[in-house]
């Protein structure tokens, strides 16, 4: 029998660091997912790497606003936690597996029922928002003071209930200094110090 097959989910609040820590965890030879890629590549067509596909009426553009509509319909009709099944279905073939942005309770007890782990990646809105006006991503352009970090933030919790989902997470990480401080964290909490290639 080889290595059980790891599986990361990351979770944390817009702009916390998660995409930083899929990253990290890609250098040590992790596949990173995102949750919404199986939305992307349904509305574009894109599903030959897939070993099912979900049956739906649903056609669009790859905008913030469809992606969100067709991930409630999906879920609606297969379940919580269908993105990550989907996900991991896509990355079969991969040893370890990140998943950058768990984003409700559903998907956390998925991955938890798949063996996997939730780390949940927190800092301050005042960092967060420096950070976000760092990236100047098209699709943050909505959030242009603080207070709107704050209001999409408290949307954000009504919608997924982050809080809880950091209570239920395995490993919660404050990540409010350099990069290099995060990834020592990272690699001490998920003890991968002994894989570095």
């Amino acid at each position: 029998m080889g290595m059980e097959k790891m599986i990361v989910g990351i979770a944390g609040k817009i702009a916390a660091g998660k995409t930083t820590v899929a990253k990290f965890l890609e250098e040590f030879g992790f596949c990173r997912i995102s949750c919404s890629e199986p939305l992307f590549d349904i509305l574009t067509g894109n599903t030959q790497g897939y070993s099912w596909v979900p049956e739906v009426e649903f056609k669009g553009e790859p905008t913030r606003e469809n992606l969100i509509e067709l991930g409630r319909i999906l879920k609606e009709k297969y379940g919580e936690d269908i993105l990550i099944r989907l996900a991991v279905d896509k990355l079969r073939n991969c040893e370890n597996i990140a998943i950058d942005g768990v984003r409700s309770m559903g998907e956390v007890d998925a991955i938890k029922r798949m063996g996997g782990i939730v780390v949940y990646i927190e800092a301050k809105p005042e960092i967060r928002f420096e950070r976000l006006r760092r990236r100047g991503s098209s699709k943050d352009r909505g959030i242009k003071s603080l207070e709107d970090l704050l209001k999409f933030d408290e949307w954000e919790e009504k919608l997924y209930e982050t809080t809880k989902i950091k209570e239920k997470a395995d490993i919660v990480i404050v990540n409010e200094g350099t990069l290099e401080e995060l990834r020592d964290k990272i690699i001490s909490a998920l003890g991968l110090g002994k894989h570095v290639h």
